[in-house]
């Protein structure tokens, strides 16, 4: 069994693949910020693997992927003591081998170049990714597997957040698309602002990247929010929200 984890800025992410399956089964995550992500891995992890009955020892392999840095160690840490295996953490020159490349691949984030190994490995064209995170990414590869740009934008609940934190009388409001792109009231308002706003800039950005390079892109979504917008589902050719795990763990499987 291969488990991977996806360490991102609000979240790590812990996923389990079963080889003799080819699925992945199992999902669950612990906070990335904050004093408690020892705690967190050391008693959360434990209690979800035997609340599924899923020894550590089921484990044959481990892969890494993070944009935080400062937390590697203590993943790495924590892995070596309750896996008894050390992860394979990708990095710049995990990318030497693959079918795809990156002109920059000290300045890439390693999430975005899972997504784009698992995006060519499958379809083997051109393909745009957007991933709803913390940062909404549009990243753009050519036929041959090389990424051309990325562009980066705050997050869904980003936005919100920072609407939430910086005004006086603004509430928190859930991630749901209203019915109408007019709010009726402070929450509708938010919501619509949002919600609609970046269902617009999300089909502007395709279009103006597909403008630009004079190509047509099969365009992936992957993240935890990629299912929010529903006006884009015709936009998406596909909704893929384990797509940076199966990146990883193409990666991995490159590399050991």
């Amino acid at each position: 069994m291969f488990l991977a984890i996806d360490a991102g800025n609000s979240n790590v992410v812990f996923a389990l693949y079963q080889e003799s399956e080819k699925k992945w089964t199992n999902h669950f995550r612990v906070d990335t910020k904050g004093s408690k992500l020892i705690s967190q891995l050391s008693k959360k992890v434990p209690l979800y693997f035997l609340e599924h009955g899923i020894s550590p020892s089921d484990i044959s392999k481990i892969g890494f992927s993070s944009v935080v840095p400062e937390i590697n160690g203590t993943i790495i840490q924590f892995c070596e003591n309750y896996f008894g295996t050390e992860p394979y953490l990708i990095q710049p020159k995990s990318y030497k081998n693959l079918p795809v490349t990156s002109l920059k691949p000290n300045e890439i984030g390693s999430d975005l170049m899972c997504n784009v190994m698992a995006a060519y490995s499958k379809f083997q064209k051109a393909v745009l990714i957007v991933d709803f995170g913390t940062a909404l990414t549009f990243t753009v590869v050519d036929k041959n597997g090389t990424i051309k740009g990325v562009n980066i934008v705050p997050g869904l609940r980003t936005a919100i957040n920072s609407l939430f934190h910086n005004t006086a009388k603004l509430p928190n409001v859930e991630l749901k698309m209203p019915e109408s792109a007019l709010g009726q009231n402070t929450i509708h308002a938010i919501q619509s602002g949002i919600l609609y706003g970046y269902t617009g800039l999300v089909k502007g950005m395709i279009e103006t990247i597909e403008q630009e390079t004079k190509e047509k892109y099969i365009v992936v979504a992957t993240g935890g929010l990629s299912s929010v917008l529903t006006p884009l589902t015709e936009v998406f050719d596909e909704i893929d929200r384990n797509l940076t795990l199966e990146g990883l763990r193409l990666i991995t499987k490159s590399n050991t």
